[in-house]
Order: C-alpha cells, then sequence, then structure tokens
C-alpha cells in the first residue's frame, strides 16, 4: 500500500495534508479570531491544485478577520491613555494609587482590558462589548468584587475618552457602575456618640500637638503644628484630602467671609469637579495660623506644605505623619465598624458631626453641595448608619403632635 505523503508546509498557518481513507487533499488553516485550526477538504486530488484552493481558502478567511489598521486599536489608545495618566501622576495632578489601578485593570496578563480588548477596533465598541468583557470575567473569575468591576469600567472608559478626544468616536459608551453594598463609612467616633474620655477625634488633636511639641519626626521630616492645623482644616473645609483638592488649594482660591464667619474655598478640580464651598468658622483661625507661619506667601502658592512643589510628595509626607499621629494616638480602628482609619476618614467625620452636632437640623443638599457630593451618597453611606440620639428625637417633635385623647 502506497504510503500517504506527509503535510506540505504553505506558508506559517497554512498547510496542507491527506488522509487515509480519502483521495482528497485537506487544508489546515489558523484563524486569529478564534484561535484554533480550521480544516477543510480541498476537494482535489492533486496537491498543486490543493495548493490553490488552500491559498483562496486563506485570503477568504482573512478577509471575514478585518484586520484592524494599528491606530484604530483600543491597545492604541490605551497606552496613550496611560502615558498621560503617569505624567499627571508625576506632576502631582493625579493621584499615584489611581493611576496604578488603571495600569493594572490594562495591563493584567490574564484578563486585563489589554488581553481582552487589545487588537479590536475602537470604532465598533460598544455597551455591549464591554458587558461581554465582564461576563467572561466573572465565569473565570466569579469572586471579583463590583469595587474591582468599577476600577475596570474607569480604564475603559479613560481609554475611549482619548479616542474620542482625537476624533476618533464619537461618543463613549455607557458603563453602568456595578451595584456596591452600602457600608458604613469608618470615621474618628465623637462625644456624644461616644463618653468623652473614648472621643477619637478629640484623641487625635492631642496627640497632635505632643509630637510637634517634642519635636518627633517622621522619615526625616520634622512634624510641626501644620500636621494639627490639617486635621483641623479637613474636618471644618469637608474637601477632600487628596492632591487634586486639599493639596490644591493655593491662597489665591481661599476667601475669608463674614455674616456667617467663614472660609469660602474654590476647588478647581476635585473629585466631582470644580465647586465653591462655604466653611465651618474654625478653618478660619486655621487659615489664620497658615498666613503667620508662612509670611510673605504669594497668591500661587499652596496653603499647605507650600515648599513642595510636587503635590505628591506633599501628600505622601502628610500620609505618613498622620499615620504615625493615628498609631500614638491608639485610634487605627473605628471600634462601631472594625474597620481601618486612614486620613481619608476625617472628611466622614467631618460630614457625619455636621448631621450629629446640628442636631439633626442641617439641610442634607447644602452639606452635599459643600462636601463636593450628592444627597444619595451622604443618606446611603452616612446618615443611615448613625445611631438615633435625643437631639434627633427633639427635632422630629419640635413641629408638635398629638396627644392621646
Amino acid at each position: 500500500m502506497p504510503t500517504l505523503p506527509q503535510a506540505i508546509k504553505l506558508y506559517k498557518g497554512l498547510s496542507i495534508y491527506r488522509v487515509k481513507g480519502s483521495p482528497f487533499w485537506y487544508v489546515r488553516i489558523w484563524d486569529r479570531r478564534s484561535k484554533k485550526y480550521v480544516v477543510k477538504s480541498t476537494g482535489e486530488e492533486s496537491s498543486l491544485m490543493a495548493r490553490d484552493v488552500a491559498q483562496d481558502l486563506a485570503l477568504s478567511l482573512l478577509k471575514k478577520e478585518k484586520v484592524v489598521e494599528p491606530e484604530y486599536t483600543f491597545k492604541h489608545f490605551a497606552l496613550k491613555m496611560l502615558h498621560t495618566m503617569q505624567r499627571e501622576a508625576q506632576l502631582g495632578n493625579k493621584s499615584a494609587g489611581y493611576v496604578r489601578s488603571l495600569l493594572w485593570a490594562v495591563q493584567n496578563e490574564d484578563w486585563g482590558l489589554h488581553a481582552y480588548f487589545g487588537d479590536k477596533d475602537v470604532r465598533t465598541l460598544k455597551t455591549a462589548s464591554f458587558q461581554e468583557y465582564l461576563a467572561e470575567l466573572a465565569a473565570k473569575r466569579p469572586d471579583i468584587t463590583s469595587s474591582t468591576k468599577n476600577t475596570l469600567m474607569a480604564a475603559f472608559r479613560n481609554v475611549l475618552k482619548v479616542a474620542r478626544d482625537e476624533g476618533v468616536i464619537d461618543i463613549v459608551p455607557s458603563t453602568p457602575r456595578a451595584k456596591q453594598r452600602d457600608n458604613p463609612r469608618p470615621f474618628f467616633r465623637f462625644h456624644p456618640l461616644v463618653n468623652k474620655e473614648d472621643d477619637a477625634y478629640k484623641k487625635l488633636l492631642a496627640e497632635a500637638k505632643v509630637m510637634a511639641g517634642e519635636g518627633i519626626t517622621v522619615r526625616g521630616v520634622p512634624v510641626t503644628d501644620e500636621l494639627y492645623d490639617i486635621v483641623m482644616f479637613v474636618t471644618h473645609s469637608f474637601v477632600r484630602p487628596i492632591t487634586t483638592e486639599l493639596y490644591a488649594i493655593k491662597h489665591s482660591d481661599v476667601v475669608i467671609a463674614d455674616d456667617p464667619k467663614r472660609l469660602v474655598v474654590t476647588v478647581r478640580d476635585g473629585k466631582t469637579g470644580f465647586r465653591s464651598a462655604n466653611t465651618m468658622p474654625a478653618a478660619v483661625a486655621v487659615y489664620d495660623r497658615i498666613r503667620q507661619r508662612h509670611e510673605g506667601y504669594e497668591p500661587d502658592d499652596y496653603i499647605f506644605f507650600p515648599q513642595y512643589k510636587n503635590r505628591m510628595t506633599a501628600s505622601k509626607v502628610v500620609q505618613r505623619q498622620f499615620h504615625t499621629l493615628m498609631e500614638r494616638a491608639g485610634v487605627e480602628v473605628d471600634q462601631a465598624t472594625g474597620r481601618k482609619l486612614t486620613m481619608y476618614s476625617l472628611r466622614h467625620t467631618a460630614i457625619c458631626m455636621r448631621i450629629i452636632l446640628s442636631h439633626g437640623k442641617v439641610n442634607i443638599f447644602n452639606l452635599a453641595k459643600n462636601a463636593g457630593t450628592s444627597v444619595d451618597q451622604i443618606e446611603r453611606f452616612y446618615a443611615r448608619f448613625l445611631p438615633l440620639s435625643k437631639e434627633m428625637a427633639l427635632n422630629l417633635q419640635s413641629f408638635g403632635g398629638q396627644e392621646e385623647p
């Protein structure tokens, strides 16, 4: 019985071969879309004729693939986005942690955006494209959290925003955020929510004064009264302790106002965009000390740690000092929730203080506007988890009621 000829390789990913029991040559083609081989009969007994059929089939498959020009691929715009974000982080305009999360979302080798969307044409991507990606990811990783999904969504949108800004696409497809559990925000518990001796906020302030008085240094940087003033400022101004809010405030962004006594602070590029916010009266005294501390300041100087032109550096210095402050004060964990406290918890403390210390009379819309958030956020993450108090009961009953007849 004659021996069947071996497979004939025409070029990479394309070959013809014979099989037992058939007079015809078969073609084996690598399909880049499905990432597997396609096998078909050429219907030809001659190897020369089979070659022609094989090449025609390969060309037909290639046309179906619609190979995307590099300048329209997702990975092209992803690289541009990451480059821009990294530059912004170096300038102190973006949080390094946020940029790291974008890098991770795009470049994760197993299931990152680059691995899934890399060679796809951004002009064809729709809302359904991202939903299909999340469905496949959920099948691979059933434990994936809503927070991770939202990080991937943010990265996906940031990439397509670059394509939109360059005129390649008209709009960025909508990508609804994944629903997250409404966990209470940890904050520094204060009197009257706790006994005076357990007031975590007062402990924090007292220890900040001690550290400055003792000349404590953290990573070679001395702790001064500026740390105390930052704690006071955040809890009386509602600004977020991030590079685009607290550390971006310049003297030209602050106006001292009367009736009532307050600061009007302009946040130019905060988490929720531009806003002007009223502070509590205590922030005025803080700003007076800042001006005395940095006598001869210019309007364009930053109000906190102006010696650091890179605002990410200023943020890191304060973060380290604040972490040491919490350790020394013994207030690293919110005892009510069991969650770790951070510098961001000062903002949560500020919002909770207004709700509790106003005896429930604060206008939630006004509070939300000043804090650069929404009424929904305050109700979901703050108000609904606060305990009922005597003051709230009095406020509830202050408009009269009917006695039992």
